[in-house]
């Protein structure tokens, strides 16, 4: 039996394409999936933003009675509710920025009406609205977390050709600002 140097070759060629398209695959399920995992977590954070949307007309028909001289507050507040179903993200995230501040304001408010306060309707829509916020922010995180992950692949070499062939494009944050720094005219 004779060695066959074009042979080894072609069958060496043969096997370096296969794994070629195979790694290509591979490439290509990985960029799929985290595409996938951002719009999942982007509907997460909907389905959240939706409860606290439901929740907030019952938040303010409960505080409606007792600080009626803080209507500008609770005017505010159902524009901005308005403003959260926008299908922006960056509008979503403007709005979650604003509604986050103005609860805020209503809860400290709260503090000055001892009988708002200790109103049991009150303070489970408080306590409801307050977990809603804390699951929010969590799944802020695993957004943008999923997000940088999917950004840095798309970016590195050689994941970059794959992307380059199918126009990935980067994804968006969702930028949440320092309380500080969001304004609302109460």
């Amino acid at each position: 039996m004779s060695f066959n140097p074009i042979a080894v070759v072609g069958i060496s060629g043969a096997a370096l394409g296969l794994f070629a398209v195979g790694y290509v695959i591979y490439l290509f399920n990985n960029f799929i999936a985290l595409k996938h995992l951002i719009e999942k977590s982007r509907a997460n954070i909907d389905v959240l933003l939706k409860q606290r949307y439901d929740e907030l007309p019952k938040l303010i028909q409960s505080v409606k009675g007792y600080v009626q001289h803080e209507a500008g507050v609770l005017q505010k507040l159902t524009q901005m509710r308005t403003k959260i179903m926008s299908s922006s993200l960056s509008a979503k995230a403007e709005a979650d920025n604003q509604i986050s501040s103005a609860l805020k304001s209503i809860f400290a408010v709260a503090e000055n009406y001892p009988q708002l306060k200790a109103n049991q309707n009150f303070i489970q829509l408080q306590e409801r609205i307050s977990s809603i916020e804390s699951e929010i922010s969590q799944r802020r995180e695993f957004y943008n977390e999923t997000v940088n992950n999917y950004n840095i692949w798309i970016e590195s070499f050689p994941n970059s050709l794959v992307a380059g062939i199918f126009k990935a494009e980067k994804a968006g944050l969702f930028k949440a600002r320092n309380v500080k720094d969001v304004e609302v005219d109460l």
